[in-house]
């Protein structure tokens, strides 16, 4: 009997951990996803501002040198 009771305790040990282990993953990746979100938008921002026509009324794409010169 006592050693199914310390095989049990040892699976539920092991389930802990992993458990923990899942947990701290989950939050990893909510963090990696909020930041992911953050960078979108902000890039979504620049990109309806860079397209705004009171931005493009002022530039010429003619007069731009081209980034090999």
């Amino acid at each position: 009997m006592e050693d199914r009771l310390a095989d049990v305790e040892i699976k539920l040990n092991l389930a802990e951990d992993h458990l923990e282990e899942l947990n701290r993953t989950v939050y990893r990746q909510e963090q990696q996803i909020k930041l992911l979100q953050d960078q979108l938008r902000e890039l979504h921002r620049q990109m309806a501002a860079a397209s705004a026509p009171s931005a493009a009324e002022g530039r010429n794409l003619n007069d731009e040198v081209p980034p090999h010169y």
